[in-house]
């Protein structure tokens, strides 16, 4: 027979009464100026990043956990990245910080031209070296843990959930990812920020068409198991927006226990890893907009377009 575990509402608004009124806001650890600001990592939270290959979910991932780690000095990040050694992926943020083509640096193409860039990124990386690690193998979620306790970090990183296995036998993959999910999540609960970045299977466009396009991908895109949309406070799916430019990306969101879902609009510079917001989709629209307004003032009687 299970023990009785339970606190009263008494208890509880007790608690929650004298939070409230203390007037502090929630820590946060801020991942990005401006709009991305609004994306919530911080203690004892579950933000979860899905995305097709190659949609971007790594390279936005890193760039959260560096910014992260120059916004705020005392955060201290763990990455456990099954399919990346630390050295490409810190071969893609000095691509990112420096502004140099990731071609270039990976071939070690450079010229005196890239010489001060070069030294500034580099610099920027070994500001805050001493307070990010990479997981070593076994990619499993004990060595994880145990080297997230040795370094003492407060975010853990997590790319991807599918391939990281749990303690314990499950019997089917479903089951391990389930299992995964609840231990990340007692990892939040007891004060650690915990991003995971999952795949996504297929979906449905809006003309029936199987993609990996934004309007195809929901909740329901995330692999293996219900338990990761569950289990996570906040989700979002990065998917090619359909544009005729394929470095318009969007970054869904899809669910958030805390506040309003708000998609952000991106642009993805894929020669230099680096993710930023789009403040054109908007003028696009007016523009495109003028312009049919333009050509049908123009155009013979009965030839006008419609509205798009």
């Amino acid at each position: 027979m299970s023990t009785a575990n339970y606190c009263t509402a008494l208890d509880a608004l007790e608690l929650w009464r004298d939070d409230v009124l203390t007037g502090a806001p929630p820590v946060l650890y801020p991942v990005g100026r401006g709009e991305l600001e609004r994306i919530e990592i911080g203690p004892g939270l579950v933000t979860l990043l899905g995305g097709a290959p190659g949609a971007g979910k790594t390279a936005l991932a890193m760039q959260f956990v560096i910014d992260g780690l120059r916004l705020t000095p005392g955060l201290r990040a763990l990455v456990c990245n099954i399919e990346m050694r630390p050295a490409a992926l810190l071969d893609r943020q000095l691509a990112r910080l420096s502004g140099i083509d990731l071609t270039t640096i990976r071939y070690r193409r450079f010229g005196p031209e890239h010489a001060d860039r070069l030294d500034q990124a580099i610099n920027t990386l070994a500001a805050l070296a001493d307070r990010l690690c990479f997981v070593r193998p076994p990619f499993d979620l004990g060595n994880a843990a145990a080297s997230a306790d040795a370094f003492g970090a407060n975010l853990l990183v997590l790319d991807y959930i599918q391939r990281i296995a749990p303690p314990g036998d499950h019997a089917d993959k479903r089951g391990s990812v389930d299992a995964t999910m609840n231990y990340l999540r007692q990892f939040a609960d007891a004060g650690v920020a915990v991003l995971v970045i999952s795949a996504v299977g297929r979906g449905k466009d809006r003309q029936g068409r199987s993609s990996y396009d934004a309007d195809a991908l929901s909740l329901a895109s995330f692999r293996e198991s219900s338990e990761l949309e569950f289990g996570a406070d906040s989700a979002y799916i990065i998917a090619p927006d359909g544009g005729h430019d394929d470095a318009g990306v969007t970054l869904r969101h899809l669910k958030d226990r805390h506040g309003e879902l708000r998609d952000f609009h991106l642009r993805f510079d894929r020669k230099r890893q680096s993710l930023t917001i789009d403040a054109m989709p908007e003028t696009k629209a007016k523009r495109t907009a003028l312009q049919s307004t333009l050509r049908n003032m123009w155009a013979p009687a009965g030839n006008e377009e419609s509205e798009p």
